[in-house]
């Protein structure tokens, strides 16, 4: 923009000599249209503007040393501390429990009774639904009667031989049927334990997939339970971390669905490193007292890898690369009365970042006062003006 102000003015200042005797008047020279006359003239114009540059900028350079009155860049600052940084590294988990399955009969039948709904909660071995037995239930009631008859025989002849009358073949027969019809009731009694269908622990029904009256097997899906007590998140960390992970660490798991933070414990640290992403399994237990955890939730875990008690830690958006690719900012020293001080360039080895902040490895040293607004246009060495 400055050139273009001198080249007005000189053009300003040719169209003014051009009346005068001996003076090359531009506009003559162009309506010629002589080439050769135009290229001589325009270098001569040319050599003109570049004296008057140099010559503006002589003069630009000596006010600005000269001037009482120049003001001097506008800078804040912040004083290097001590303070205690922590690094994470951020891995992505899921949100699990061991108490969430399908639960399936045990016994083929005709689904008589279903005694929960989705969303009851029930406790561990409380009847959820009745199959049909299919008269097993009379069987039980004619062994039964068959069984009490054995053991009454057995008793007998165990008097008789305790007597030491009768024949010890006849005692031990009496003793061998009735085991025998122990057995078989007992089988009987398993087989139609089958047709309940029980909770295997204390949950809430999730989900009634079949219903009353429908023909059911092994293998068939009942009901869903679930048990939000005892949630975890597992999650695959790169192996290189695996010293820093240790049974009981202390981990920040976010869940995004929830916008909330909780505080989870490693409970299980894999012994295997998978060959193919190179990573170890972990678990996490995880508290769950509002009931917001579910199963299958994305888990986003930050775990301490690294913590300095006394670091040095800058704005990150404060440091800048000079052209030799070194990280550089700026301190000030020497301030005075007026808040004028001396803008020095430092050199910095960066560490760790975290959030907006980075780690001072090397470079500053603490109670530096470190240049936060107003360095990018600073150079070193220059005067600076302090905002307090």
């Amino acid at each position: 923009m400055k050139k273009i102000l001198y080249l007005a003015a000189f053009s300003l200042f040719l169209s003014a000599c051009s009346g005068e005797k001996g003076e090359v008047n531009v506009d003559d020279i162009v309506q010629s249209k002589d080439l050769n006359q135009i290229k001589t003239s325009r270098e001569i114009v040319h050599k003109e503007y570049e004296k008057l540059v140099a010559d503006l900028a002589k003069l630009d350079k000596a006010i600005a040393e000269l001037d009482p009155n120049k003001k001097n860049p506008l800078v804040k600052t912040v004083t290097l501390k001590d303070s205690l940084f922590t690094h994470y590294i951020e891995i992505q988990g899921n949100v699990e429990t061991k108490e969430n399955i399908v639960i399936s009969p045990e016994y083929s039948g005709i689904l008589t009774q279903v005694y929960v709904k989705a969303g009851q909660k029930v406790s561990k071995g409380q009847l959820l639904a009745r199959i049909d037995d299919g008269g097993m239930g009379s069987q039980l009631a004619q062994a039964e009667t068959q069984l009490a008859l054995a053991r009454t025989t057995f008793e007998r002849q165990k008097n008789l031989w305790d007597q030491k009358i009768g024949s010890e073949i006849q005692f031990l027969q009496a003793k061998t049927s009735l085991e025998s019809q122990q057995k078989v009731v007992s089988q009987i009694k398993s087989q139609l334990n089958k047709t309940n269908v029980t909770a295997p622990f204390s949950g809430t029904i999730d989900e009634v997939i079949t219903e009353k009256g429908k023909v059911v097997a092994p293998g068939m899906n009942l009901f869903r339970i679930v048990n939000l007590n005892n949630m975890y998140v597992t999650a695959n960390v790169p192996e290189n971390y695996i010293s820093q992970l240790k049974v009981g660490a202390v981990v920040e798991v976010y869940l995004n669905s929830l916008g909330k933070t909780y505080q989870g414990k490693v409970r299980q640290v894999g012994n295997y490193i998978n060959p193919n992403n190179r990573t170890f399994g972990i678990e996490i237990a995880l508290p769950n007292p509002d009931n917001l955890l579910r199963p299958n939730q994305v888990a986003v875990l930050k775990i301490e890898d690294y913590k300095n008690p006394k670091a040095l830690l800058l704005p990150e958006n404060i440091i800048q690369e000079n052209a030799s690719g070194n990280k550089i900012v700026y301190v000030v020293k020497d301030v005075d009365s007026k808040n004028t001080a001396k803008a020095i360039q430092k050199t910095v080895e960066l560490g760790y970042t975290s959030g907006a902040y980075v780690e001072i490895k090397s470079g500053l040293e603490p109670g530096e006062t470190v240049v936060t607004d107003g360095a990018k246009s600073l150079k070193d060495g220059i005067n600076v003006e302090v905002i307090k």
